[in-house]
């Protein structure tokens, strides 16, 4: 019997680390295309058979423009928000939209509107015939999501509502990794003995700002420090229906002005929602880096130009636009999978926010 060929096998035929190696068939980090593609295009000549996204047979040729509908060849793509260039998904749209054109798919973006959420109705421009797959981003209204897992169509959710609400949605989801930045953040803060640090989020939003804020509740306890709740604003203005922009950065401000004295440390549940924290803050006379850290998450562009610039995570938008298409291609494929979570690497930056 032959025997079985590993990641170090490949490694040493290419003569690159196994680490690449792993990443490749993985689909873990960051890599060239054509690095990733030399990888694969090894691995199946020497017979490697444990790929985790893709298996032998389907690697070597796109998937057909074929799905539950037929000659469906149309992938839906929806959303509740405006994905400008600030927002995280807007380059990762880039890589999975030319990803879908190799597999045969096109995409269309529904934009849907609150009273469509309200009454639980799909935009107009939807077609359930022409669609094979449906990507939906910021969309975190549970009921509405759960009727989208309805259709009977291969669903996935790149973030999603907070599971702890209603569990997890009958769909793959893809989201960043929320925890692993916020632990080192912590520990790096500690280290510095910035020992009282808060958090600013709405951690009910969606899974990802739930993630994210349990990562703060964890990461506290392992270095035994205190997770007080005056030091936590979770939530926001009352009495709207949906609060507008300047409801919250209103509730901002009262709820700091109510914080006997600052904590060494806010972490904030994107960079958003920091920027908000800091105009807030210099309002009220404060001083950031010198009165509180501030550290976001997202490294959006407006983080890199706001003044101090800001401490954020990085999102890499290019791992999961392919990761997304991965995922819901194997979906249309296999509509009988287990459904699947996966988290995609994310990266710490140190800014002027905290002193570098």
């Amino acid at each position: 019997m032959a025997a079985r060929v590993t990641i170090q096998d490949i490694a040493d035929a290419l003569g690159i680390s196994r680490n690449t190696v792993s990443k490749a068939i993985n689909n873990t980090g960051i890599l060239a295309d054509a690095t990733r593609d030399k990888v694969l295009k090894k691995a199946m000549e020497m017979g490697y058979k444990q790929f985790s996204y893709i298996t032998l047979e389907n690697a070597a040729k796109p998937a057909p423009a074929t799905s539950p509908n037929g000659n469906a060849s149309e992938i839906a793509l929806l959303t509740t928000s405006f994905l400008g260039n600030s927002h995280f998904s807007s380059t990762m749209l880039d890589k999975f939209h030319s990803e879908l054109s190799g597999f045969g798919y096109s995409l269309s973006m529904h934009r849907i509107l609150a009273e469509e959420i309200h009454t639980r109705r799909l935009p107009s421009s939807f077609s359930k015939e022409r669609t094979a797959g449906i990507a939906c981003i910021e969309l975190f209204d549970p009921a509405y999501s759960r009727m989208v897992c309805g259709l009977g169509l291969p669903v996935l959710f790149i973030d999603s509502p907070a599971i702890c609400l209603d569990g997890p949605p009958e769909a793959d989801c893809l989201y960043m990794d929320n925890q692993t930045g916020i632990y080192q953040f912590v520990q790096e803060m500690v280290h510095r003995g910035k020992k009282n640090i808060g958090f600013i989020g709405e951690y009910m939003h969606c899974q990802s700002f739930y993630e994210r804020y349990t990562a703060y509740r964890n990461a506290a306890h392992f270095h035994g420090i205190p997770c007080l709740d005056q030091y936590c604003i979770l939530d926001n203005k009352t009495g709207a229906l949906r609060p507008s922009y300047e409801d919250y950065k209103d509730h901002l401000e009262a709820r700091i002005k109510k914080i006997p004295s600052l904590p060494d440390v806010f972490i904030c549940a994107n960079d958003f929602v920091a920027i908000d924290t800091m105009q807030v803050l210099k309002k009220l006379g404060y001083s950031i880096p010198g009165d509180v850290y501030l550290c976001g998450f997202d490294d959006s562009p407006e983080s890199k130009i706001t003044t101090p610039s800001l401490t954020t995570i990085h999102i890499h938008s290019q791992i999961m636009g392919y990761s997304a298409v991965q995922l819901l291609v194997s979906r249309i494929r296999e509509p009988s999978l287990n459904f699947r979570t996966m988290h995609t690497e994310s990266s710490l930056i140190y800014r002027e926010s905290t002193e570098g």
